[in-house]
């Protein structure tokens, strides 16, 4: 059988620079993004993140190496889901500093059976070729992590930038169910977020002055990686 998705495919390539940032940092981004970047329709947001792995952890074990390609596939809700609620099934890999994101919407049930190898996606275009064969490769694949953070999203009138803070990052390694609640073991100190800047070239000349009057310096934070090396390695 295939899963037929008639919903609208996305398809992103950018590059995602990201910034660890306390408490007192967080607060000064948000008031020097004022006049320059607009908060998204959708305001503050909870996500809630499935990442799926080999039963060897194959894929946050070559992540954490930071080769030069690594790939990851993981189930996202905006709030908590229900069993008809949509979902979007994600397909991130990374390769030189770029990041191609691929993603279609879905359902639970669709995706767990596709998960398990019960269903393939009708491939109707480039997209769910990509995600049947990343299935297909890593043969069996599992829930592995629930990432879980409030998430405040800007964008840049009339341009192409993007900005995430995400807040309170959390996790758990067991109930990993979109279905269930919110709570989840703090990745990070409390109070602390994770900034992410996304740019098709590079960052503009302003959002550079912001974040050297405060020294805040690019990191390499990854969720699952630290939830990982946290609780599972």
């Amino acid at each position: 059988m295939c899963i037929k998705v008639d919903n609208p495919i996305e398809v992103m390539s950018r590059y995602e620079i990201k910034y660890v940032l306390n408490r007192d940092e967080t607060q000064y981004i948000k008031d020097s993004l004022e006049g320059h970047m607009q908060v998204d329709r959708f305001g503050k947001t909870s996500i809630a993140s499935i990442y799926y792995d080999t039963p060897d952890y194959r894929l946050i074990r070559a992540s954490i190496e930071k080769p030069v390609f690594k790939e990851k596939m993981r189930l996202r809700s905006y709030g908590l889901a229900t069993e008809d609620s949509p979902v979007y099934l994600e397909l991130k890999r990374k390769s030189q500093g770029i990041v191609y994101k691929r993603r279609i919407q879905s359902t639970i049930p669709e995706v767990n059976h596709f998960i398990k190898g019960e269903e393939n996606i009708e491939e109707s275009g480039q997209i769910e070729k990509e995600i049947n064969y990343f299935r297909n490769y890593y043969r069996v694949l599992k829930p592995s992590c629930l990432i879980i953070y409030e998430r405040t999203a800007y964008f840049e009138p009339g341009g192409d930038l993007r900005l995430t803070i995400d807040e309170n990052p959390r996790f758990r390694t067991d109930d990993i169910r979109l279905t269930h609640d919110m709570h989840g073991e703090l990745l990070l100190p409390e109070g602390s977020s994770i900034l992410e800047i996304k740019v098709q070239n590079s960052i503009p000349l302003w959002l550079s002055h912001i974040l050297s009057a405060r020294n805040i310096y690019q990191s390499s934070f990854s969720k699952y990686g630290t939830a990982y090396l946290k609780k599972i390695a």
